[in-house]
Parts: C-alpha cells; structure tokens; sequence
C-alpha cells in the first residue's frame, strides 16, 4: 500500500480521527502504554473507529520512520449508510440482493469478492466495524477497482444488520457447512442477503441462530472446504442462475 493511504504517528492520528478523515483501521503496538496512547485510545473509542493490537515488527513494515506505536491506514472509499442504501434498493424497483462479510480478514479475498459481486450487481456489501478487513491498496488492486463502483456499509454488528433486512422483507441466507441445505434448494428469486463467513471459522453461530436460512455447496473431493472468495461466487451466481430462468 501506498504511504499517502497511511497515517503514523500518535497525535496525527488523533487530529485525523477529530477531523473527521474516513480512517479504514489504526493499528496499535501490543502493550504501548503512556499518556498519548491512552488519548488515541479515547479518541479511537469514541469514533468507533476499527482498529487491533500488532506486533512492532508489522508497524515497521509499514514504515521506517518513527510511528510511535501507531500506524493507521485511510480508506480510499467513502462508507455508505446501511438504512439510505436499503431504501434506495426497494425504492428502484430491482430485485434487492446483499452480501454480509462476517468479520471476514484477508484483504484479497474482499477484493476478490467485491470483485464478483460487482459484475453480478450486487446492491451492497455490509462489513462490521470492528474485525473486518481493511479497505487498502491490495483491496482495492484485487477488486480491479470494482471497490469503487459498488456501496460498501460498515455496522457495529453484523446481527443488527441481518435483522434491519430481515424487518425490510430481505431474506437472509448464511453459508455454512452445518446444514443439509445446498445452496440448489434456496429459492433466490426473492429479496435476499447472503451471509458468508471468516476464513476460519465461518459465520459467527450467534449470526446462525437468526438467519433466515442456511446453505451449503455439494462437496465430493477430500478437501472439506474452498476459498472464502470462490464460495462467494458460487453462491452469487446460482442467484444468477435462478433470477434469469
């Protein structure tokens, strides 16, 4: 990532958060400690700005010179309003269709399904806050630039998110392995969020629990599981599939 998409330094970061400047994360240095830190902390708590604790050794690769204990990384899109983009969805007259990342990490694979998501017209991507991937030069290079052409959410939690559809007559769909459900029995054609999973441990079980339904992909190799991004395609294309018979 370029260093115009980084910020580094205590006080800077704290006059970015109070100016108001779309701060994608802010990494801090495990254990730092000292008065500044504990006003960055404040200022970071009470913008509900994402950020995580790092080793030094992460915080020297993003760059050589004196960070302070704290690097923070400048989001080159604009975040959408998730109630504004709902309304504007039901109110175009096109058939509504989401995806939720749960607190999905990696980088390239947001890009990659942002990716994906814009060439099959997905109105909208909803991230958490807090866990989720950051916006940053490798997001925006796998996406092909696609990042800019699609509406991207960020929510304090991903439950508010699937209830606030649930309540606009949205169907929520979780991919999970836990179900007998394959994505072919689903019916798509109506409104629908599709929910998809960390890298690791899928969607969160409390998410689960208040989704509408749940689907997996038929698997017969001995491998048990695909890529978070290919998984995504697979089930945003049998939207696809079924929308246009």
């Amino acid at each position: 990532m370029k260093n115009d998409n980084q910020i580094f330094g205590i006080r800077a970061i704290i006059e970015a958060i109070h100016s108001g400047a779309v701060i994608d994360k802010v990494f801090i240095q495990k254990e730092a400690q000292g008065d500044l830190m504990k006003d960055l902390m404040k200022a970071i708590k009470a913008n509900n700005v994402n950020f995580s604790y790092v080793p030094v050794e992460k915080l020297n690769r993003f760059t050589s010179l004196n960070h302070q204990g704290a690097v923070a990384t400048i989001s080159p899109i604009a975040f959408h309003d998730l109630d504004t983009l709902i309304e504007q969805t039901l109110e175009s007259g096109k058939m509504p269709l989401f995806l939720i990342l749960d607190q999905l990490s990696d980088a390239r694979n947001f890009g990659a399904i942002i990716r994906t998501a814009e060439c099959v017209g997905v109105n909208g991507i909803i991230v958490q806050k807090q866990g989720s991937a950051p916006v940053n030069g490798d997001t925006v290079k796998t996406s092909a630039g696609a990042v800019f052409n699609i509406p991207i959410c960020k929510v304090d939690h991903i439950k508010d998110a699937v209830f606030h559809l649930q309540s606009c007559d949205i169907k929520t769909v979780a991919a999970t392995e836990k179900t007998e459900n394959t994505i072919y029995d689903i019916d798509f054609k109506v409104p629908v969020a599709i929910i998809m999973g960390n890298e690791e441990r899928g969607v969160n079980p409390s998410v689960l629990k208040v989704v509408d339904e749940k689907a997996k992909l038929p698997m017969y190799g001995t491998i048990e599981s695909l890529n978070v991004s290919v998984a995504c395609g697979a089930f945003l294309y049998e939207v696809v599939r079924q929308r246009l018979l």
